[in-house]
C-alpha cells in the first residue's frame, strides 16, 4: 500500500492542491492528513472542504494545534499565528468547525500512528526537532512507526531494540529503508508553510510493502500564495514566510 502523508497545511490552498495532484499522479491508496489545516493561511475554507470530502472517502485525519485553538481562544500562541487565528473563526462555517473540533488527537492504523506532533500527553503540542524530543516521542508510544508534523521541516529518527538512536536527514526523492526490525519516526514537513528554506510544498510517501518512505517536494504558485495572504489583510510576515521557505 501507498500512503501520502501530508501536515500543516496551513490554510494554503495553492499548496495543497498541488501536493494532492502529485499524489494522485502517483496513484496513492490512502491518504492521511496530520493537522493544521488552518492558520497563517487565507484559503481555511477550502482547505477544510477538500479534507472533509477526502476524509468521507477513506483518508485518515487528525487534530492540530491551530486547528484547536478555533475553539479555545485561551490558546497562546505568536501575535501573527493569534491574528490568522482570529481572522479564520470569521471565515468556517458551523459544519466546517465542527469537524475541526471532532477530529482525534491520534490515530493507530495497523502498526503506525498518527499525530500531529509528538505522542507525548505532557507537555501537550510539543516539537519532535532533535534527537532528544524525538527518543521521548518514541517512548511515549509502542507504534512501529509514528508519523507526525509539526516543526514544518523534514526529519526522520530510528531507535534499535537496544535503545540507539539514529537520525536521517531525508533527501527529496530518495527512497529511505525503515526496516520493521527497528522502531521509526518520522516528521513529513509542511505543505503549507515550508520552514527549512525551500518553498517548495512538502509530503511523504510510505510504501507498506517496501517498507521506504520517499520525501517528495512539490513546487507550487508560491507568490500568488503570497499575494492571496496579503489580500485577505492577514500579517505581512506570513507572506514573506512563505517567500523565503522560513
Amino acid at each position: 500500500m501507498r500512503i501520502a502523508l501530508m501536515a500543516d497545511i496551513h490554510a494554503n490552498w495553492r499548496a495543497f492542491e498541488a501536493c494532492l495532484d502529485h499524489a494522485r499522479s502517483l496513484r496513492v491508496d490512502r491518504l492521511v492528513f496530520l493537522g493544521d489545516y488552518v492558520g497563517y493561511g487565507p484559503e481555511p475554507h477550502e482547505v477544510v472542504e477538500r479534507v472533509m470530502t477526502e476524509t468521507a472517502r477513506g483518508a485518515i485525519a487528525v487534530l492540530g494545534n491551530h486547528d484547536q485553538a478555533l475553539a479555545e481562544t485561551r490558546e497562546t500562541m505568536i501575535p501573527d499565528a493569534e491574528t490568522a487565528i482570529t481572522w479564520t473563526r470569521g471565515q468556517l462555517g458551523p459544519e466546517a468547525r465542527e469537524f475541526l473540533a471532532n477530529l482525534p488527537m491520534q490515530v493507530e492504523d495497523d502498526t503506525r500512528l498518527y499525530v500531529h506532533s509528538s505522542p507525548q500527553a505532557n507537555p501537550a503540542w510539543s516539537y519532535v526537532n532533535d534527537e532528544v524530543s524525538a527518543k521521548r516521542a518514541l517512548e511515549a508510544s509502542q507504534a512501529q512507526k509514528i508519523f507526525c508534523g509539526h516543526t514544518h521541516i523534514p526529519a526522520l529518527y530510528g531507535i534499535t531494540a537496544t535503545g540507539q538512536l539514529i537520525s536521517f536527514k531525508p533527501v527529496p526523492s530518495v527512497p529511505i529503508p525503515i526496516p520493521r526490525r527497528r522502531r521509526w519516526l518520522h516528521v513529513v514537513g509542511a505543505v503549507g508553510q515550508s520552514r527549512d528554506g525551500d518553498p517548495a510544498a512538502s509530503y511523504t510517501l510510505l510504501d507498506t510493502d517496501r517498507s521506504e518512505i520517499v520525501h517528495l517536494r512539490v513546487p507550487y504558485d508560491v507568490e500568488a500564495a503570497a499575494s492571496a495572504i496579503l489580500h485577505a489583510g492577514l500579517p505581512p510576515a506570513l507572506a514573506a514566510r512563505l517567500q523565503k521557505g522560513r
